[in-house]
Parts: C-alpha cells; sequence; structure tokens
C-alpha cells in the first residue's frame, strides 16, 4: 500500500502563510504607513518590526480565547481595545528601555493599533481558531511583515547613504557602520518620503515578474504533461487498433482454410443424397385410358350377342 503524505498541521500552515504565501506586505499589501515610513534605514526596520511581533502574538491569542465570549454586536471595538492595551504596554516598554527607538519611530508606535495587519489577523483567524494556532499566525505574519520592511530599508539605505548601520537604536555597545558604495555614489532621495514609494514599486514590480515568470514556466510544464499524455493515449488506440485489425486477419485466415472441408462434405451429401431424390422423381407407368378400356370390352360384348 502506498503511504499518504501527512499533511501539515494548521499552526505550521499558518506560519508558513504569513510569511511566504500571504505576505502582509508584498502579498496582501497592507501597512503601507509603516512600511513606507519607518524604513529609511534597518535598524529602524528591525524595531518596528519586532513591535508588530509582539502585537500580533499577544493579541491574536487574546482574541482567540475570549472568541466566544465576545459578542458578534461588538467584536471590532472589542478587538480594538485588546490590541490598544497591548500596543500601550509595548509603547511603555519601549520608551523605558529603547528611547532612541521609541524617538526614532514616534507615533508610528501608537498607529499599530490601527494597523490593518493586525486587525485583519484578528478577525479572519484568531476569532475563528485556537489559541495555538492563533499564536503562529501572528508569529508568522509579523516575521513576514518584518522581512519585508527590513528588504525595503535595506534597498533605501544602501541607495541613499552607500552603507548599513546598527547601534544608533539598539544599545549593542558600539555603533557599526558598513560602506558597501561610496557616498559620492549614494541618491539622497531614497531616505526621503519619494524613495520610500520608489522602492516598495520597484520591489512588487520584480515580485510580479518573478511570479510570472514562475507561472508560465509552471504552464509550460502543464502542457508539456498534456502533450506527453495525448501521445500516450494515441499510442494506446494505435496499439489497439493494430491488435483489432491482426485479431480480424487471423480469423479471417482461419475461416478460409476450414472453408474446403465444408464443401467436400456438402458435396458428399449431395451425391448420397442425389439416388433419393432421382427415385422420387422417376415417372409412375400411365393407366390406360378409358377409350382404349372401351374398345377393348367391344369385341367381348360382340361375342355374347352372336
Amino acid at each position: 500500500m502506498e503511504k499518504t503524505k501527512k499533511q501539515p498541521s494548521k499552526s505550521k500552515q499558518a506560519f508558513i502563510a504569513g510569511i511566504i504565501s500571504e505576505n502582509p506586505t508584498f502579498v496582501s499589501l497592507l501597512g503601507m504607513c509603516p512600511t513606507l515610513a519607518t524604513t529609511k534605514s534597518l535598524e529602524a526596520a528591525v524595531g518596528m518590526g519586532l513591535l508588530v511581533i509582539l502585537t500580533l502574538i499577544c493579541s491574536n491569542t487574546i482574541i482567540s480565547l475570549l472568541r466566544k465570549v465576545i459578542p458578534a454586536e461588538v467584536k471590532i471595538p472589542c478587538y480594538i481595545l485588546i490590541i490598544a492595551t497591548f500596543v500601550t504596554i509595548i509603547k511603555m516598554f519601549t520608551q523605558a528601555y529603547l528611547p532612541d527607538l521609541y524617538s526614532s519611530l514616534g507615533t508610528f508606535i501608537t498607529l499599530i493599533v490601527v494597523n490593518c495587519i493586525i486587525l485583519g489577523r484578528a478577525e479572519a483567524f484568531a476569532s475563528k481558531n485556537g489559541p495555538v494556532a492563533s499564536f503562529f499566525d501572528g508569529l508568522g505574519s509579523g516575521i513576514g511583515f518584518t522581512l519585508a520592511i527590513c528588504v525595503i530599508a535595506i534597498i533605501r539605505e544602501i541607495c541613499g547613504t552607500g552603507a548599513l548601520s546598527f547601534g544608533v537604536y539598539f544599545p549593542v555597545g558600539a555603533q557599526y557602520i558598513f560602506h558597501l558604495i561610496p557616498a559620492k555614489y549614494a541618491l539622497s532621495i531614497f531616505v526621503q518620503s519619494a524613495g520610500g514609494f520608489i522602492t516598495l514599486g520597484l520591489v512588487l514590480a520584480f515580485l510580479a515578474w518573478r511570479k510570472a515568470v514562475k507561472d508560465d514556466k509552471k504552464l509550460a510544464l502543464e502542457k508539456a504533461r498534456i502533450e506527453e499524455l495525448k501521445a500516450k493515449k494515441a499510442a494506446q488506440l494505435k496499439e489497439k487498433a493494430e491488435a483489432e485489425a491482426k485479431a480480424k486477419a487471423e480469423a479471417e485466415a482461419k475461416a478460409k482454410a476450414e472453408t474446403p472441408k465444408n464443401d467436400d462434405v456438402a458435396v458428399e451429401d449431395i451425391k448420397v443424397d442425389a439416388p433419393k431424390e432421382e427415385a422420387k422423381e422417376q415417372p409412375k407407368a400411365e393407366e390406360p385410358k378409358a377409350e382404349e378400356k372401351a374398345d377393348a370390352s367391344k369385341p367381348e360384348l360382340n361375342k355374347e350377342v352372336a
């Protein structure tokens, strides 16, 4: 018996989907405001991504636990209240332990409350699934968002400043700067507001091109598979037709070989039956006609008269 492939669990599916197939930034195009505003540097993007991950995990888990308690009429206000509570807690910790990051992100930390990614995952997934699956869904979506804004931040920072820096907002002991291209070739527009739109458009165009190439390749493979099946079917039909023609020819040859024997038997039957038929066909002796009988009786009558 063939072994059936084990299907991945719902938690694993939700986790992988949030990173790749349902990436909130590159696929669903959600959370564009922090994507464009907090990606001037890689370090700021990492900080924003971590805050979103914590908010998603906490809010998804709590909403999933309370999904059967919250009335359907007021579920959206309740979701916003839960999200705002965790955002406030995270904001206070950021202000206390990462003041430079807090100053850099500013009001965008507060705007996490109305981030479409947070509310969207709460409504689409956490309100319909268990806490474990909701936890991994929040983790996957948060990681997907963080990876997306980090990619945009890397492009913007390198193109805008010619280097990548780390240690400005996080207390890692020192500031690390990695020069990748000469500063004279850097384009300052990439670290401005317009640079965010340009970079996002280029990344989305690249992903669309990559998806189109992948779809074309998949379509070509599907066409090749269909053509192979057609050729295989045609070969099978040809073999079947040849087999039927061969069987028909053999049957005709066999019938032809048996035909003389049947003729001999027929001839013998005819010969045996022929005398009987001739005997049957021999005419009976004709009886004397009435006139001749009358003529033969006349002399007898004459003799009697005499």
